[in-house]
């Protein structure tokens, strides 16, 4: 935990996992998103990591860009931890719900092969339909073991949705209990630490503290504006929380094709927000 936390003892985690969404992010590629290499995309990554990222104590990336060459070209600082993304991009799909997948060939072992501190793996989950006997409290089990096994500390990604047939105003009526209820399922399945959906509220905040049971949880930023992000993390720790990882709240305005602009961007936009996110989550702001 110390690895990824402040000073303070609070978790910051900048996320920079992100595939489809950080190309999205480079509206000026000459070709649109679909044009950006996988050697245009590690390049704006690893900026991210120079100019932003490794500001912060951790940064959460993923080994099919990012990884290992970050690492292996020395960019990543000293004083900044790896946190490794282990989930594919998109979900299958079962009878109606979702089902995350594995980057090709990763483990608990290749994290540590590839230099990570951590790891992390993201679940989509519906704990009103998904109980102790599911598929996905099994796969939690599993790679929450597995990762024990290697001494290493493991990032439990949940992340809610609506079904085909619910409403729009159905699924939020839930949604505030399907974060807690989901966090509850993670725990019971082993879970260390969460990475959860801001629920919505001072008093969901504090429902999932208690569904936790004492199991640290951080805010992610689901791409929100960073002002509604710091106010919604300052809610959360008021609340229980342990910090947050934020990913487009800090950089989906400051990526560019262009080396320079990049630099330009990520030091005079998303670092001073890097900033103001530290300063709420240990209670300075």
């Amino acid at each position: 935990m110390s690895a990824i936390s402040t000073p303070g003892g609070r978790m910051l985690i900048v996320a920079a996992d992100q595939r489809n969404g950080m190309k999205a992010a480079m509206k000026d590629a000459p070709g649109g998103p679909d044009s950006i290499s996988a050697a245009e995309l590690a390049e704006a990554k690893a900026d991210l990591l120079r100019y932003l990222a490794n500001n912060a104590p951790a940064i959460l990336l993923d080994p099919e860009v990012a990884l290992p060459a970050v690492v292996d070209d020395g960019v990543l600082a000293r004083g900044t931890s790896l946190v490794v993304g282990m989930d594919a991009s998109g979900y299958e799909t079962d009878d109606g719900l979702r089902f995350a997948r594995y980057v090709p060939g990763m483990t608990a072992r290749r994290v540590r092969e590839l230099g990570g501190d951590v790891a992390k793996m993201l679940w989509h989950i519906r704990p009103d339909r998904q109980g102790a006997d599911s598929r996905v409290a099994d796969e939690m089990r599993e790679l929450v073991a597995a990762c024990a096994d290697e001494g290493l500390l493991l990032i439990v990604e949940l992340l809610t949705y609506q079904l085909k047939g619910e409403t729009e105003e159905e699924y939020a009526a839930k949604f505030p209990q399907l974060v807690a209820d989901g966090a509850k399922l993670a725990v019971e399945c082993g879970a260390k630490v969460l990475k959860l959906q801001y629920p919505g509220s001072a008093e969901a905040c504090a429902a999932v503290t208690a569904a936790a049971s004492g199991v640290p949880w951080a805010v992610l930023s689901a791409g929100v504006d960073h002002e509604t992000f710091l106010g919604q993390v300052a809610t959360a720790m008021a609340n229980g929380a342990s910090g947050a990882m934020a990913g487009r709240s800090l950089w989906k305005d400051s990526l560019s094709i262009s080396h320079d602009l990049r630099k330009d961007y990520l030091t005079k936009r998303a670092l001073p927000r890097l900033h103001e996110l530290a300063d709420v989550v240990d209670g300075r702001n």
